[in-house]
């Protein structure tokens, strides 16, 4: 289980020590038995700063901002909303001007994620709202998840082309590990990074103000987390926590069967060992199941694919669901090999 006791969450994962600011001062990974929050700093940091670039308002970020920082630790709120076994969700309020930040501290049992679903009733203009987490890691570069595949990139400034990537764009993750330990940092739809030394930071809100002048004001939802993990983001299957971050499993009631497939049935099996799923759709002309495959961890993977039903043919075509080429099928799937970051779309009927 999970316990909230003392200013202290206690999982088989994590011991991790809060502040009366509401902020992370230690983070101890029990299974790696070591401390994830450098000494004498604080994680989940909030920071606003002044951000007032020389021009391209609601685009541009320029490098100084740095230098006008506000913080907010301005804790107005503090409840523990569930106290185990399942979950430990402790409930954070924070006023900052006039603005106000919601946040639920989400620590599970049986995941090692650390989520932090925020709410927040923004009133600023050209401030840049970001989360920080300084981690006791050392690399010289981070990786950064891209569509279908990850970049690295330096998280140092020794030349002119790293000193101009201080703001750096990444899909769903960002990960910064050494060779047997890392951090990765998740999110549900926030897309900016900086990534300095040992310091990994996640852009919130921008609030810019031309061409539109109230832009980003009122009302924000989303999720980022922390994810802890022995080895580097491949083993720590960092791709597929962030998908299921960002896609929910959502189950419905139906009073009636609406298919064919029976009780226990599913519209197929994938098996892979660094392979996404990324598409189940209908053919854009027609009726054909359409999926979409790409392989994220830079090797060769086999991939099976098995349905219920028995298989009347099976395409390969382009991202366009053009040029169908014939791809050989046993009775109820079919079998193929993806090479490093290849994307792969097939028709079935």
């Amino acid at each position: 289980g999970v316990q909230f006791k003392d200013g202290v969450i206690e999982s088989k994962y994590y011991r991790i020590t809060l502040n009366e600011c509401g902020q992370i001062v230690s983070l101890y990974d029990k299974e790696a038995q070591r401390e994830v929050v450098p000494k004498g700093k604080a994680a989940n940091v909030l920071q606003a700063f002044e951000d007032r670039p020389m021009s391209f308002d609601a685009w541009d970020i320029d490098i100084y901002y740095r230098e006008k920082e506000y913080p907010v630790n301005n804790l107005v709120k503090w409840d523990v909303l569930e106290n185990g076994p399942d979950r430990v969700v402790l409930d954070f309020q924070w006023k900052f001007s006039d603005s106000v930040i919601n946040q639920k501290m989400i620590v599970y049992a049986d995941h090692r994620r650390i989520d932090f679903r925020t709410d927040v009733d923004w009133n600023e203009h050209q401030i840049l709202l970001k989360a920080a987490f300084p981690v006791d890691v050392r690399s010289t570069k981070a990786t950064y998840e891209i569509q279908f595949g990850n970049v690295e990139r330096p998280t140092h400034w020794n030349t002119s082309w790293d000193y101009a990537k201080f703001e750096t764009v990444a899909q769903k993750w960002v990960d910064l590990s050494e060779r047997d330990y890392g951090v990765s940092l998740l999110n549900d739809c926030k897309y900016g990074h900086d990534i300095k030394d040992n310091v990994m930071r996640i852009t919130l809100i921008k609030s810019g103000i031309d061409p539109d002048p109230y832009a980003d004001q009122g009302h924000h939802q989303f999720t980022y987390s922390l994810l802890p993990h022995e080895g580097d983001w491949f083993h720590a299957e960092t791709t597929q926590a962030a998908y299921e971050l960002n896609y929910d499993l959502l189950a419905s009631y139906v009073n009636t069967p609406a298919g064919k497939l029976p009780a226990e049935g599913r519209l197929l099996t994938v098996e892979s060992k660094s392979t996404i799923l990324d598409t189940v759709k209908k053919s854009e002309d027609g009726t054909d199941l359409v999926l979409r495959f790409y392989e994220f961890g830079n090797r060769r993977d086999r991939v099976s694919v098995q349905f219920p039903e028995t298989l009347e043919s099976v395409t390969e075509c382009n991202l366009m669901e053009e040029d169908d080429q014939p791809v050989e099928f046993d009775e109820n799937g079919f079998s193929f090999e993806l090479k490093p970051y290849e994307i792969r779309t097939f028709k079935i009927k």
